[in-house]
């Protein structure tokens, strides 16, 4: 009898336990058409390659779940488990730089990441503090990096290039809203600069090939969205850090046992510098981004020696160099033509984009790499039959400088992004 009457007791409990819980995700199904060749000279000989067959791919980029919830009195958590490119382990893929040798992409925890894991004490909404591993918001795409935020099937490509993405780290952010203002400012472990390389500038930096991520010199973060303007926001992020450090074992930096004296790049830090602008405005019909990021890398001709001296031996450092800038810029367009046909709740959105980036700038000194300047231009159709999916399909074409072949290229994806308890 005694545990009848607790019975109503027990589900309204759990009743209230499930209202806090927060479940959702998002993902992505590609699948491509490349018509330029795959071989891994096709920049160091390109007019051995200009004819070369087309080639096809099936991927899915990014299936993520969400799991949050609200303990209470201010306290609450959240979790982001990404797969990517649907496995775990080791990835390889062919340099053509190092003669085109198979080369093994190490990742920490191999392709299943922990995007975000952190707890959260909310004091009045001009005052949040998280504690854990975090997204790091700089730049438009880390701010919105699900697929229901860009028109492409692929993520934006010049900020996906030369920036970590999505960019996590291991930190504490503190970040508020007051009116149409919103702020947060991270410190977090920092980035690698032995992971910097020619293709990607710091896009590797923020991961680890070990079991530990390394933090030795923290990086410093942020973000500052304006949303005074109806249906516009403007943004503007940064990141600043040193990176040379950040390595194990750190016997970059200290004494040297045997003259007394300091290591030979014990006062070098290799210090990097991010900004970015992006808006985003969403109106009725009518979308419109943009974005613009730089980054300048201190050291960066030292940085390069080093990692040519570390590599090989079933070293994690490539040989490539990495340049003392890198930029990105973008726009894209997307209007809902659905209307012109009659009244829908669906949407369907003629878009179109364009991109040009860079991620190797070289110092005075450094070798040029020309195909690392890339303009884009892409357009296609969104179709949203309900507010949670989309079905995408574009065609891509990617110029160089001239004397590289130009690299067109056909997409067609479908994605989702939804919170299926909240």
């Amino acid at each position: 009898m005694k545990k009848l009457f607790l019975l109503p007791f027990l589900l309204l409990s759990l009743s209230a336990g499930a209202q806090r819980l927060t479940v959702g995700g998002y993902g992505e199904v590609a699948l491509s058409r490349h018509f330029y060749s795959d071989s891994p000279y096709r920049y160091a000989n390109p007019g051995q390659y200009a004819a070369d067959p087309s080639h096809g791919r099936a991927d899915i980029p990014h299936a993520v779940i969400y799991l949050g919830y609200d303990f209470g009195k201010g306290w609450s958590m959240q979790t982001e488990i990404e797969f990517e490119h649907t496995g775990t382990g080791t990835a390889y893929e062919r340099e053509y730089e190092e003669a085109a040798e198979w080369e093994s992409e190490i990742e920490k925890g191999g392709e299943v990441e922990l995007e975000q894991f952190w707890l959260q004490k909310t004091f009045f909404p001009q005052l949040n503090v998280r504690i854990g591993h975090l997204v790091v918001p700089v730049g438009g795409l880390n701010h919105a990096h699900e697929p229901l935020n860009f028109f492409n099937v692929y993520r934006p490509e010049g900020e996906y290039t030369i920036l970590p993405s999505t960019w996590h780290d291991t930190g504490i952010s503190i970040w508020g809203q007051a009116g149409d203002w919103r702020y947060e400012a991270l410190v977090v472990a920092g980035l690698n600069g032995m992971m910097f390389n020619t293709d990607n500038f710091i896009h590797n930096g923020a991961g680890s090939p070990f079991e530990f991520k390394v933090a030795n010199s923290p990086g410093f973060a942020f973000r500052v969205d304006n949303t005074s303007v109806r249906n516009l926001r403007l943004s503007v992020s940064a990141f600043a850090g040193n990176t040379l450090h950040n390595i194990n074992p750190n016997d970059l930096k200290g004494i040297n046992s045997s003259t007394g004296e300091p290591k030979q790049y014990s006062s070098l830090n290799a210090t990097l510098l991010v900004g970015s602008l992006d808006f985003a405005y969403i109106g009725k019909r009518l979308i419109v981004r943009g974005n613009a990021d730089y980054g300048h890398l201190d050291d960066c001709i030292t940085v390069s020696k080093i990692k040519a001296n570390r590599s090989g031996n079933g070293s994690p450092y490539s040989r490539r160099p990495v340049g003392q800038a890198a930029y990105a810029a973008g726009l894209e367009f997307g209007y809902d033509i659905l209307p012109w046909f009659g009244p829908s709740e669906q949407k369907l959105y003629l878009f179109a984009r364009g991109e040009h980036y860079n991620s190797y700038v070289p110092a005075q000194g450094q070798t040029l790499a020309a195909y690392t300047q890339k303009t884009l231009v892409s357009a296609g159709l969104n179709w949203y039959p309900i507010p949670q999916i989309a079905v995408k399909c574009e065609y891509m074409h990617r110029f160089f400088p001239a004397g590289f072949n130009p690299e067109p290229a056909i997409h067609i994806g479908i994605v989702y992004a939804a919170f299926f308890k909240r």
